[in-house]
């Protein structure tokens, strides 16, 4: 039974910081529905805000190379093209609880989500997804967009061992996260790689379960 990671670990990282100015973004938004039909968990990167990055209707299967872009997407603009964190307003994600979302933010080349409030199955999902999502208070988010608009370029160094980010004028701020997804986030673990560290312990049990109890292995008679 493996027992390697599942995902790519996170311990520390720094990157140019995309501002998505508007609260209530739902998971439509980030991921809309028609390119849900695939099951395979890749090429969600290219319709990531698909509705707002493009000005026509995408559909599954189009190449998004030969598309209109929308000039006034964030994404679009050439100061933020790569864009590995993402800075929004409350209740980011809220809607629908579909795991693409996650899917295609991480597949863009987002690392990192900070807001001030995540919707909450959202949030649990970008654990399982290599996302760190960081809540923040409102005053400290409104803060991060008033520099990220004054300042072309504008990166920030986030340090999850620590968990603390900072600024490009050396502010250091303090952010909490629960100690397992954090834990399971410095490994690269998801659920199931989080599970199956536990083989050895798991194979124990089943081996004590048939020698104490093996009228459970039995074939019925």
């Amino acid at each position: 039974m493996a027992t390697q990671a599942a995902m790519r670990a996170f311990d520390h990282h720094r990157g140019t910081v995309v501002p998505i100015d508007r609260a209530h973004v739902d998971t439509d938004a980030i991921l809309p529905k028609q390119f849900m039909k695939s099951i395979e968990r890749t090429g969600f990167g290219p319709h990531l805000f698909d509705g707002l990055r493009y000005l026509d209707v995408g559909e599954p299967g189009v190449d998004c190379s030969t598309r209109p872009l929308n000039p006034d997407f964030v994404l679009n603009q050439a100061r933020f093209q790569d864009g590995s964190v993402l800075l929004a307003r409350r209740n980011f994600g809220c809607g629908s609880s579909r795991e693409h979302a996650p899917w295609a933010l991480a597949q863009y080349g987002f690392r990192v989500l900070i807001a001030p409030s995540f919707a909450d199955i959202f949030f649990a999902n970008c654990f399982k997804n290599a996302l760190l999502p960081i809540t923040l208070p409102e005053a400290t988010v409104d803060a991060l967009f008033d520099e990220v608009w004054g300042q072309p370029g504008y990166a920030l160094a986030v340090d999850l061992p620590s968990q603390t980010i900072v600024t490009p004028r050396g502010q250091s701020i303090q952010f909490d996260v629960e100690p397992t997804p954090k834990a399971h986030l410095l490994k690269g673990l998801d659920e199931i790689g989080a599970t199956l560290t536990l083989a050895p312990r798991i194979r124990q049990f089943e081996d004590a379960r048939r020698r104490t109890r093996p009228w459970f292995f039995s074939a019925p008679h």
